[in-house]
């Protein structure tokens, strides 16, 4: 019996075997899909997706926001955003109210269920940002967040073209 020995390719490698923009593309979906399965694995009550929403929700200090202002920040479709809230609001996290000014708009309140659990999880949120951040300045953390910025731009352009 043959035995093929697995080898881990690390980032300097793939850097080395293609262009880095390619690169970067690939290590961008792949940190995402990390990313998500740790947030999924993170909360016992709401998936890192449900997590994002709400961390949006915090957002909008004003007025509270409606499925497309989430929808907007979030980057992704109001029919996405839609789901996530209806799973949301089934667990007693958010209350959807009609708007006081527009009858056509719903605006989105979290609830005190919502306030227990950031509560139950401030300090293993805080655990697991340093976690992720170790060993990076403040500096790197702002300048991948402009370049990210300028890339999303870039996306937006191209959006707009299609």
């Amino acid at each position: 019996m043959q035995y093929i020995a697995y080898m881990q390719i690390t980032n300097d490698q793939i850097l080395g075997m293609m262009p880095s923009q390619f690169g970067l593309f690939g290590l961008l979906f792949a940190f995402m899909n990390r990313l998500q399965a740790a947030g999924d694995s993170f909360y016992e009550e709401i998936t890192c997706k449900q997590w994002f929403l709400l961390a949006c929700m915090n957002l909008y200090s004003k007025e509270a926001p409606t499925a497309n202002d989430l929808a907007e920040i979030m980057g992704c479709s109001r029919q996405n955003v839609k789901e996530i809230l209806n799973t949301l609001v089934k667990k007693e996290i958010l209350v959807l109210k009609q708007d006081d000014n527009d009858k056509h708009k719903q605006r989105i309140y979290l609830t005190s269920k919502q306030k227990r659990l950031a509560k139950k999880y401030q300090n293993k949120e805080m655990d697991f940002l340093k976690l992720l951040y170790e060993s990076i300045s403040e500096d790197e953390i702002r300048s991948v967040f402009k370049i990210i910025s300028k890339m999303e731009k870039n996306l937006m352009k191209a959006e707009l073209v299609s």
